[in-house]
């Protein structure tokens, strides 16, 4: 091992990075590979610097020479293997020289910068990324350094919310987030609108998401023109489902207003259970589910019918609650059969919101709007990603 070493100054760059590669893929990733690691480096930044000062070698006079070595310093840097101590990097006189591997400053690798976005984007929390990566590369590094990082996401972001839209989706989802942000005085709610569409190949995607301070029907309207200025006409849109907030309705009305709209019978047997007795609770939920699960709109209400005669005098209030939107409930039954189950509730987003809280919970709060929008553009590029080989099954059919 020892000789081989000694050989790779005697070989190109290249060569020692084949050698590299054979000697850290051989089983032996320990205190050998940074070793290796270590003088793979050394004898590179020695060629390197013999290039920028001339292309002559050590101690050679000649009158292309532009600038004379002038010893070493030394300096840790963390890599992919590990932290590397004591390693010697050449300098100049006139200081013309600089390594094109690391910045005179840096303590990291670019690559290691790249492995923690690489797992912040995976949806992996500061804290744990972490310990991840310190298992990983025997390099120790701090949530800070780890939110340090991630800020160059924020070009990304602003790229993500201004790109061109196709008007690809068959299908629309829209439902709001409620997350917590400090704020001068104290920490304040912040309202996250975002959008879910589904393609007619039967691929998800999070279009897109806004920070706002409610669900008004002015904050929908900003959300909703800017997806149709940047290309979302709805010319193929078959539906758009979302809750009963009444700003986002009138939204909908304002910059979508021929679609169909579903309501989410999600939010709808929430409403109704909070009118219902616990003792009728079970039983009448139970038989308000079997409403959507009929084959046919008329199915559908002549068991709306059956369940009003049902439980009407019992619990008029969840009676009422029900009937007043059912028309807007049933609109998915005018879809393909094996459509309906992914539309006809917006729990495709709110899975999604789920993975946010996941990320989000192990914090009391976010410091600031932008880490809001870091945090959600790396889960929601890391789903995204998931779902581009993995359409739904009931949609890849001709539709």
């Amino acid at each position: 091992m020892v000789k081989a070493h000694r050989d790779c100054f005697n070989v190109s760059v290249a060569e020692k990075v084949r050698w590299f590669k054979s000697a850290t893929w051989d089983g032996e990733l320990g205190w050998r590979s940074k070793l290796a690691l270590k003088e793979l480096m050394e004898a590179s930044l020695q060629e390197e610097i013999g290039r920028q000062l001339g292309g002559v070698e050590r101690y050679q006079r000649a009158e292309q020479r532009t600038d004379q070595r002038n010893g070493y310093y030394r300096r840790s840097l963390d890599t992919p293997c590990g932290p590397i101590p004591d390693l010697r990097v050449p300098r100049s006189r006139r200081g013309t020289y600089q390594p094109q591997a690391f910045d005179r400053y840096q303590r990291r690798m670019p690559v290691i910068d790249e492995m923690i976005l690489d797992i912040f984007l995976a949806g992996v929390s500061t804290r744990r990324l972490g310990a991840i990566l310190e298992q990983l590369t025997d390099t120790a590094v701090s949530a800070a350094t780890v939110s340090r990082v991630s800020k160059v996401l924020d070009g990304a972001v602003q790229a993500y919310h201004q790109r061109p839209l196709q008007d690809k989706y068959l299908y629309l989802i829209l439902d709001g987030i409620s997350l917590r942000s400090k704020g001068a005085n104290g920490a304040k709610k912040v309202l996250v609108l975002t959008a879910f569409g589904i393609t007619a190949e039967g691929r998800r995607e999070l279009i897109d998401f806004r920070q706002s301070r409610g669900e008004s029907e002015a904050e929908w309207t900003r959300f909703l023109e800017n997806l149709r200025q940047r290309g979302l006409l709805g010319l193929r849109l078959r539906l758009v489902t979302s809750d009963g907030a009444p700003g986002l309705i009138a939204a909908l009305d304002m910059v979508y207003p021929y679609l169909p709209r579903q309501r989410c019978w999600v939010h709808k047997l929430r409403n109704v259970s909070n009118k219902l007795r616990k003792a009728h609770r079970q039983a009448c939920l139970r038989e308000a589910q079997g409403i959507y699960l009929a084959a046919t709109r008329r199915q559908a209400q002549h068991r709306f019918q059956a369940w009003k005669a049902h439980w009407e005098d019992l619990e008029p209030q969840a009676v009422a609650c029900l009937a007043a939107d059912i028309d807007d409930l049933l609109v998915f039954l005018e879809l393909p059969e094996a459509h309906r189950a992914k539309v006809r509730t917006t729990n495709a987003i709110e899975r999604s919101f789920r993975e946010v809280r996941r990320r989000t919970n192990p914090m009391s709060c976010f410091n600031n709007p932008s880490s809001i929008d870091r945090v959600l553009f790396a889960v929601f590029a890391h789903l995204n990603l998931n779902w581009e080989k993995r359409p739904i099954p009931a949609l890849t059919q001709d539709t």
